[in-house]
């Protein structure tokens, strides 16, 4: 297909390409864009931290605090490549990243991508099971009481206002401390069972709930207005069934959106909360390596969330369309 635009005096003819091969090649762009910011961003971290990196090393490696004699830091400089040019550090950098090699850890001596592979699967699994939960406490409230001029539909709203300004840390030691300590229903710490999941999943997922809750009812309020869902109750639906089968469809989408970012969010909270709870995960990771100034492992694990925010907000981006067929992969 072929499109003239005119500008001025001139026609401007653009080939029409495939939607599906241009979507691609736009969520590859701005994949990689971001990522190559995530690296740089931890390059730069690495460079201006204050203090010299052959001493913090050296420092890191006999628990010393003292200043180390020049020959060794001079062996150190040269092992990492500290004494090169700036740039040439960054090229090297950035190749490493290319060849999937993030470094060695400082404390450790091990690859980074391995001592993070070894932690990351519990912080994704907590969460993708607060998202979950999140969606479904919001898709449940709304479904049972939106659009309804009562007072539990006033207490909803209120309660999602609330629940979306509560921070997870705090949440999660009022819940650590109600339930595992007080009434000993779940486990108090560190269990990567069914049971310790739940209170992690909650601290996060309440707050998340709210948030998604507030923009789901808003618009799930104004679709219940429109005349296609008149129509759906004139053909003899019951109330219930349109809001599942017409309304949450429409009202979904904004949340949907969001899910992208929600995920984002929850990894970076899903560190606080392991901490909370004392879980396996890549919080006590993050929370050692800054106490020893591992560098290493802090902008491995900066890289690695970039790409997984990446990945998922394609993967939210593709759920969006999917459900939304007016939407084109543009």
């Amino acid at each position: 297909m072929t499109l003239i635009l005119m500008k001025g005096n001139e026609a401007v003819k653009l080939v029409a390409q495939n939607p599906l091969v241009w979507f691609a090649r736009r969520i590859i762009l701005s994949g990689v864009v971001v990522v190559w910011a995530a690296a740089t961003f931890a390059f730069l971290t690495q460079c201006l931290l204050p203090g010299d990196r052959a001493q913090i090393i050296i420092n890191v490696r006999s628990g010393n605090v003292g200043p180390a004699p020049p020959a060794e830091l001079a062996a150190v400089n040269a092992q990492y490549g500290f004494d090169q040019p700036l740039v040439v550090q960054y090229a090297n950098y950035i190749w490493r990243i290319l060849h999937g090699d993030l470094g060695e850890s400082y404390q450790q001596h091990r690859p980074v991508v391995g001592i993070i592979a070894e932690q990351i699967g519990p912080t994704i699994v907590l969460a993708i099971a607060a998202l979950l939960t999140a969606w479904a406490i919001a898709v449940l409230a709304t479904l049972l009481i939106a659009g309804r001029d009562n007072i539990w539909s006033k207490l909803l709203s209120g309660a999602q206002i609330f629940l979306a300004t509560v921070p997870p840390y705090w949440l999660a030691t009022i819940l650590l401390v109600v339930f595992a300590v007080n009434l000993r229903i779940f486990p108090v710490v560190g269990e990567s069972t069914a049971m310790g999941l739940v209170l992690p999943t909650l601290a996060l997922a309440l707050e998340l709930s709210g948030f998604f809750g507030q923009v789901v009812l808003n618009e799930f309020t104004r679709v219940l207005e429109q005349p296609f869902v008149t129509s759906a109750r004139a053909r003899g639906m019951s109330d219930f069934g349109v809001r599942l089968h017409h309304v949450l469809r429409h009202a979904a989408l904004p949340g949907i959106t969001l899910s992208g970012w929600a995920l984002g969010k929850l990894l970076s909270g899903a560190i606080l909360i392991e901490i909370v709870f004392a879980r396996q995960g890549l919080g006590g990771v993050l929370v050692a390596a800054t106490s020893s100034r591992d560098v290493p492992i802090v902008s491995g694990a900066v890289l690695i969330s970039a790409g997984l925010f990446v990945l998922l907000s394609v993967i939210v981006d593709l759920a969006y369309r999917m459900l939304d067929p007016r939407m084109k992969l543009t």
